[in-house]
């Protein structure tokens, strides 16, 4: 029950944000009587169904009733000429110093343990650690995900597929999300969506890896198309492409959810199948089968394979993300607390990576770098003075290893290492080119090669910055060492 209260008390605190202002005449009137009257029973409701602690479900059910009395109360409140928002704005705060009270002898006391068949997110370690977001997190348009998720064969299939092949992926996916957290999130939690869906996209869609590219030429951690990021304000900035930037990106992704929401009716399946399948397609289903859901065999085959897997994968590594403990997973505990640094001498992220080692982290601290420092190139040296977001406990390590040193030395060292080239060969010989697509952007380009930087690839094609703008049909030639499509 105490998790409820602070949802009663965004619904009174905006109340009172969007109320006009009231006369002392209007307080009196008899219109709103009722509504304090409806008021003081709620209260007398949820404090009574808090002690009675010797029927703990039913206490929870009854204390919930009586928060959605208030609730409803104060939103009738908020349309009724005379009546005062402050008294359920005092009412609220009474109950929340005594919840919390409560809450402060509870946690001084011996608790059981968990009981693993409660709803989504009351007591899965990952929310646990997520007080911030409490139980919203498991919300979708004010309903559990526990009531939008259904365990069917298919989400099965795709929950043993995490737990097995993939589960290295899973754990990945996990570990560079919990370090971008602090960027995705929020965008998140302020276009009222949950947390747990926006990790099963990622998860599903690039691991957490931003620089991630598809051979269509989806971009970034949660795979944008270029026309689809563009849409919702991902465009090209002084020659980086937005779509790679995870706050924006996770931004951009909350509102095309939501806009499909409202297209499909809050059915979160038929959302997810239109981010993989195209809502244009999605939407031409269902106008032909309104009343169809995704998983009726009306819809459900008539997408593609890649559709009928990406719906129930996305679901899974949501579910596994509020409900590890029910699955025999444990995701590791990660502070993805952040901090900046600024170098005192030139490095790059290649350099950085070498002279911080892999302390607290057994995979080395690479892309954790690159994710968190999107718009620098790994090779490209940045000069001191230039700032690198890292996790908070790299600015110690940092200073340790990275200023002076032998590690510092070796990273630098290994920095200025070039591969020998064949001189003799005929230049001609030694360019590949490429036509360009659409949706491609330079930096894409480079990183979908593995050829160098898109500097580099702008200078041998006499490309003028910030926005290296290309065209559809432009030959690009790339240095013979690029990988080919």
């Amino acid at each position: 029950m105490r998790i409820c209260i602070p949802l009663v008390a965004a619904s009174l605190l905006a109340a009172c944000a969007t109320q006009p202002a009231h006369t002392a005449a209007d307080k009196n009137s008899d219109a709103a009587a009722p509504l304090y009257a409806r008021m003081d029973a709620a209260i007398a409701r949820y404090e009574a169904a808090r002690g009675n602690v010797g029927n703990a479900h039913g206490a929870v059910g009854e204390g919930s009733a009586a928060l959605d009395e208030l609730n409803a109360a104060a939103a009738q409140c908020q349309v009724t000429r005379g009546c005062d928002n402050a008294r359920f704005i005092a009412a609220y705060d009474r109950l929340l110093r005594s919840s919390a009270a409560a809450v402060s002898a509870a946690e001084n006391a011996p608790t059981a343990a968990p009981d693993i068949t409660e709803e989504a997110g009351e007591t899965s370690p990952v929310v646990a650690a997520l007080p911030e977001s409490g139980r919203s997190v498991a919300l979708l348009k004010g309903r559990q995900l526990s009531e939008i998720i259904a365990l069917n064969d298919p989400i099965k299939v795709a929950l043993q597929q995490w737990l097995t092949q993939y589960r290295p992926n899973l754990m990945v996916a996990y570990e560079n999300y919990e370090y971008l957290r602090y960027r995705m999130a929020p965008e998140y939690r302020k276009a009222g969506l949950p947390e747990a869906v926006l990790f099963g996209i990622l998860a599903k869609e690039s691991g957490g890896k931003v620089h991630a590219v598809s051979r269509s030429g989806a971009s970034g951690p949660l795979q944008f198309m270029y026309q689809t990021g563009a849409r919702f304000g991902l465009g090209v900035v002084d020659g980086f492409d937005q779509r790679f930037d995870p706050a924006l990106s996770a931004r951009a992704n909350a509102a095309y959810l939501n806009e499909q929401l409202a297209v499909f009716n809050d059915n979160l399946e038929l959302v997810l199948a239109a981010y993989n399948y195209g809502e244009g397609a999605m939407q031409r289903l269902i106008v032909r089968k309104p009343d169809a859901g995704f998983w009726d065999a009306k819809i459900y085959m008539q997408v593609s394979p890649e559709t009928r897997d990406y719906v129930p994968m996305v679901l899974a590594a949501a579910w596994l993300f509020l409900h590890p403990e029910r699955y025999n997973l444990t995701f590791p505990h990660i502070d993805g607390k952040a901090a900046t640094i600024v170098l005192k001498n030139p490095a790059s992220i290649n350099e950085l990576t070498v002279c911080l080692g892999n302390e607290g982290n057994h995979n080395g601290w690479f892309r954790t770098l690159r994710n968190l420092n999107p718009a620098y190139e790994p090779q490209a040296v940045q000069p001191a003075g230039s700032k690198f977001d890292v996790p908070e406990k790299l600015a110690a390590l940092y200073e340790k290893n990275c200023v002076a040193g032998k590690w510092f030395e070796l990273a630098g060292d290994l920095q200025s290492a070039v591969l020998p080239t064949i001189e003799n060969k005929p230049a001609a010989s030694r360019v590949r080119t490429y036509v360009v697509r659409n949706g491609d952007t330079l930096g894409g380009i480079a990183h979908r090669h593995a050829c160098g930087s898109s500097t580099e690839l702008a200078t041998l094609n006499h490309l003028k910055g910030p926005h290296y703008d290309l065209r559809v049909g432009q030959t690009l030639q790339l240095p013979g060492e690029c990988r080919g499509d």
